[in-house]
């Protein structure tokens, strides 16, 4: 599969985004300088799902076609403001026969916002293992939880885009494993696709896992102690994928999430993407700020 030209992905400005795709479209500005806009998560603030995604596609555009993203490492270093752009930054940091790695640093109004390490390598054929699907319904077999949303409620969704650009069916507390405690930790399962059709470029596959996989995770390790979700303060403060088999973002995948820990206003969750076959293709780990104020 080839990768989508940077004519295709490129940035005309601020504005609403109408697909999947116009929500990783960035400018090349220099050689290893590309500069994007990402609307909010929190009220005016940059959702970061968004901003990782925007630099693993300003890392990838630095890369052959042939070696694919296998992992991420990012932290969230200062809110992101929707009403300027972000300018990425990439450090080629190293070339070698089987592996790349990049270092993308996001800049905004001349201070580091974001950072983020990713490895690329050539892909090999050899015997493997992985974790089996949980047992979950389906999500032909789940409702859209958009349909029993208020008129406010779906004016704040429509706001935030993720209806627009994202199918999303939430499994149930009563439909084994939905968002409920389990040996004590919470847990949240969810299946998540791109709305419409995206190109075959595997890096764009791998940048929309990465916008989704920052949905819900925060959500997860906060559900016991949310008494009040207008006064919830959440944040993530680092973030990281393993990409671990091929997968597409506009076909439904399930994210189970646990969340193992809370403490110090912290919350780690820690997540796994299955495609609709039950095939795990890839794990996620995120802390992040969690106060009621």
């Amino acid at each position: 599969m080839g990768r989508v030209s940077e004519h295709d992905l490129a940035d005309e400005g601020p504005g609403r985004a109408e697909t999947f795709l116009d929500l990783l479209r960035l400018e090349q500005v220099e050689e290893n300088i590309f500069r994007g806009w990402c609307h909010a998560g929190a009220p005016l603030r940059a959702f970061g799902g968004q901003v990782a995604a925007q630099a693993l596609v300003a890392a990838g555009r630095t890369v052959v076609p042939e070696r694919h993203v296998h992992s991420l490492h990012s932290y969230f270093l200062r809110p992101g403001s929707t009403t300027a752009p972000i300018v990425y930054q990439v450090d080629r940091v190293r070339d070698g026969r089987s592996f790349a790695t990049r270092r993308v640093t996001g800049v905004q109004h001349g201070a580091a916002i974001f950072t983020l390490s990713a490895s690329f390598k050539v892909a090999e054929e050899t015997p493997g293992h992985r974790r089996a699907m949980p047992d979950v319904p389906l999500p032909e077999d789940l409702p859209d939880p958009y349909e029993k949303l208020s008129a406010e409620e779906r004016a704040h969704y429509e706001e935030s885009q993720t209806r627009l650009l994202m199918d999303l069916r939430f499994v149930p507390e009563d439909r084994s494993s939905g968002t409920h405690m389990v040996d004590g930790i919470p847990h949240q399962r969810v299946w998540m696709r791109a709305a419409k059709q995206l190109p075959d470029d595997p890096l764009l596959h791998v940048c929309g896992l990465t916008y989704m996989s920052d949905l819900t995770l925060a959500g997860t390790a906060a559900k016991p102690y949310i008494t009040n979700p207008a006064t919830l303060q959440m944040a993530s403060l680092d973030h990281a994928v393993w990409f671990l088999r091929p997968f597409r973002a506009d076909e439904w995948l399930l994210f189970a999430q646990a969340s193992p820990s809370a403490q110090d206003a912290r919350g780690l969750a820690m997540g796994e993407f299955y495609n609709h076959d039950g095939v795990l293709v890839a794990s996620v780990v995120q802390e992040a700020v969690i106060r009621q104020r």
